[in-house]
C-alpha cells in the first residue's frame, strides 16, 4: 500500500485553527505546497472543515484540516464554529495560526485552553510576520512565520512532525494472536455497499496485519467456508468472520478452531473491547420507549437492508420483544449530550482515527451510558459472544459474572 493509499484512520490528522483572516488557508497551502483551500482578504472564506489526505515531509501520510475561523458570528457562524470544535476529537497535531498584526486574542487563548484540555500537541504560528518590525522572543512551540514569503515555513513543517510522534500502537488487530506459519481463514461476504472491485477497510487491514506476522490468510465466502476447512489440510488458528454471517459460520467452524470477528477484533485494537462486552448485556434490561443511538463512523450510499439502519434495529427488537426507539447517526457527527440514550451501539470504527474514537468512548463512559458495537451485540443476539471472546480469557469473565 502506497503512502496515498494509507486509510485516513491511519494518518497523523494535523489541523489549522484560528480566527479569520489570520492566515490559516495560506499557511495549509504554505506548509503542504498545494492549493488546497481558497484564499481571501474576505473574512469567513473557510466555512467548513476542509480535508485533504497527502504526504507532508518529513513525516509521511497526514490529513491536514483547515477549519473555519472560531471567531465567525450569526446562526450559520455557529454553526461553523461547533464543527472547527469537532475537529478537535481527531486532530493529533493542532496549528494555531494567530495574525502577528492583531498579536493573541480572548479568542486564541479560549483555544489554547481546549488543546490542553484534550491533550492535543499544539504549535502556535504567528504568521504575517513579513508585517511586523519587531518580533518577540519565540517560547517553545511557537513560532514567527510568514505565507506570503515563506518564511519559516519549513521550521514549522519540522515543528510538526516533532509534535506528531507518538508511541506504537501496543496491540495489533490480530498479528499479536498469531504465529508464523499459522493459517487464519476471513470470511468475507461481498458487501454492497463497499467500493465495487474491493474488500471493505477491516478486511483489508486484516489481512496485511496476518501477512505481517508471516501467517497465511485465506479468504473465503460464507458458503465456501464448511468446504474450505475440510480441505484445507491442516487446522486453521482462527477464523475471523463478518459479523451479519456470524450464526452460519459459527456453525460451520469446529469447536476446537477460534472464532471471531472483524468487529470484535477492532474493538480490541481501538482499545474497547472490554466495555463494548459489558455495553452488549445492558439489551437484557431495555425498555418500551428507550432510545439506543446507532452511530456509524463513516458515510456511505444506504442499501435496502442496511446493517445499521436496518438489520440491527430489526433484530434488537426481535431479540429484546420491547418498542425502542432508534437515532442514526455517521460521519463526523456525534452528540455531545448522550443522556438521552440507555445504549450506544457503534461501528468497528475503522474510519475513525485512535483519538476520534476513544473520545467518543470516553464522551460515552463520562455521561454513564452503555457503549457497544455491531459485532458484538450482533454475536450477543445470536448466543455466541461466549465463543466469540474465548481467546480473551479476562474479557470471558465479564460476561460469565
Amino acid at each position: 500500500m502506497g503512502l496515498n493509499e494509507t486509510p485516513s484512520a491511519n494518518r497523523v490528522h494535523i489541523g489549522f485553527f484560528g480566527k479569520r483572516n489570520s492566515g490559516k488557508s495560506s499557511i495549509v497551502n504554505a506548509v503542504t505546497g498545494q492549493d488546497l483551500t481558497i484564499v481571501s482578504d474576505i473574512k469567513g472564506t473557510t466555512t467548513d472543515p476542509v480535508y485533504k489526505s497527502m504526504e507532508l515531509l518529513p513525516l509521511g501520510p497526514v490529513m491536514i484540516i483547515d477549519t473555519p475561523g472560531i471567531d465567525d458570528t450569526g446562526a450559520l457562524g455557529e454553526l461553523r464554529i461547533r464543527k472547527s470544535r469537532q475537529v478537535l476529537n481527531k486532530t493529533d497535531v493542532a496549528v494555531l495560526v494567530i495574525d502577528s498584526v492583531c498579536g493573541r486574542t480572548e479568542e486564541d487563548e479560549e483555544l489554547i485552553e481546549l488543546f490542553r484540555e484534550k491533550k492535543i500537541n499544539y504549535i502556535i504560528a504567528y504568521n504575517k510576520s513579513d508585517l511586523i518590525k519587531q518580533k518577540q522572543l519565540e517560547s517553545d512551540g511557537e513560532i514567527y512565520v510568514s505565507a506570503k514569503t515563506g518564511y519559516n515555513i519549513e521550521k514549522l513543517k519540522g515543528i510538526i512532525a516533532a509534535s506528531a510522534v507518538t508511541e506504537e500502537p501496543k496491540l495489533k488487530i490480530v498479528g499479536d494472536l498469531i504465529n508464523p506459519s499459522d493459517f487464519v481463514v476471513l470470511v468475507t461476504p461481498i458487501d454492497k455497499a463497499a467500493p465495487k472491485g474491493r474488500l471493505i477497510l477491516p478486511q483489508q487491514q486484516t489481512i496485511r496485519d496476518i501477512l505481517e506476522a508471516d501467517a497465511t490468510a485465506i479468504v473465503v465466502k460464507e458458503f465456501e467456508l464448511r468446504g474450505t476447512l475440510e480441505n484445507l489440510g491442516k487446522k486453521p488458528k482462527i477464523v475471523i468472520t463478518d459479523s451479519q454471517v456470524f450464526a452460519k459460520v459459527s456453525a460451520d467452524t469446529p469447536k476446537d478452531i477460534f472464532l471471531t470477528s472483524f468487529s470484535i477484533l477492532f474493538a480490541r485494537y481501538k482499545g474497547s473491547l472490554e466495555s463494548a462486552v459489558k455495553g452488549a448485556k445492558v439489551l437484557e434490561s431495555l425498555q418500551d420507549g428507550d432510545t439506543v443511538l446507532i452511530s456509524e463512523g463513516c458515510t456511505h450510499h444506504r442499501q435496502c437492508d442496511d446493517i445499521g439502519t436496518v438489520k440491527l434495529p430489526r433484530w434488537m427488537k426481535n431479540y429484546t420483544q420491547k418498542q425502542i426507539r432508534f437515532q442514526f447517526t455517521s460521519g463526523t457527527e456525534f452528540p455531545e449530550d448522550l443522556t438521552g440514550y440507555k445504549l450506544i451501539v457503534h461501528c468497528g470504527g475503522c474510519m475513525l482515527n485512535e483519538r476520534e474514537m476513544k473520545y467518543r468512548q470516553k464522551c460515552a463512559g463520562d455521561q454513564q451510558v452503555p457503549i457497544t458495537n455491531y459485532g458484538i451485540l450482533i454475536a450477543y443476539m445470536q448466543g455466541i459472544l461466549k465463543r466469540s471472546i474465548a481467546m480473551f480469557p479476562h474479557i470471558l469473565a465479564e460476561i460469565e459474572e
